[in-house]
């Protein structure tokens, strides 16, 4: 049962948000801390300074927010069904981001770390395969749209295209 889940909201925290805002990790991990969970997992990602060999200055990170947050919600509820006993929380970060800062934050609670680690990744990896959030590389020698999380389209307008979000 999720009853904290409501239109990915909890009582009054958002548990699934997009944000221009530098990312509180404590206060992430905070809003899946519960009496039943003997493990929470956190994951930080951060923007790194080297790429493929290239030198990162910073990234900017742009999303069509309404319907990324709705992603992140769906990724809260896919992992609630594998792992009934999960809490998850998912913050993602727009704007400009400098290195080392955090671009996401994921953090599960489960009764056992097993379930925690393992719904903490599919997350991720469910980020970048379903969440309209796309990023702007700045490099010593120029910038580029990096296009989709997966890195496998390049948008050159900066925006993906319609047939893109589909």
């Amino acid at each position: 049962m999720r009853i904290w889940i409501e239109g990915g909201k909890s009582m009054n925290n958002t548990l699934y948000k997009i944000t221009k805002e530098p990312i509180n990790v404590e206060e992430v991990t905070n809003k899946v801390v519960r009496r039943e969970a003997g493990a929470v997992t956190t994951f930080i990602g951060t923007v790194r300074e080297f790429t493929k060999g290239k030198r990162t200055l910073y990234l900017e990170y742009d999303a069509y927010v309404s319907m990324a947050e709705k992603k992140l919600a769906q990724i809260g509820e896919e992992i609630a069904e594998k792992w009934p006993e999960a809490k998850t929380a998912i913050i993602h970060r727009i704007g400009r981001l400098e290195i080392s800062e955090a671009a996401v934050v994921i953090a599960v609670s489960t009764p056992h770390r097993k379930d925690a680690y393992a719904a903490n990744e599919y997350a991720i990896e469910r980020i970048k395969q379903i969440v309209p959030i796309w990023k702007k590389e700045h490099w010593e020698d120029g910038e580029m749209w990096i296009g989709n999380q997966l890195e496998t389209k390049q948008y050159l307008t900066g925006r993906p295209e319609e047939e893109d979000l589909k």
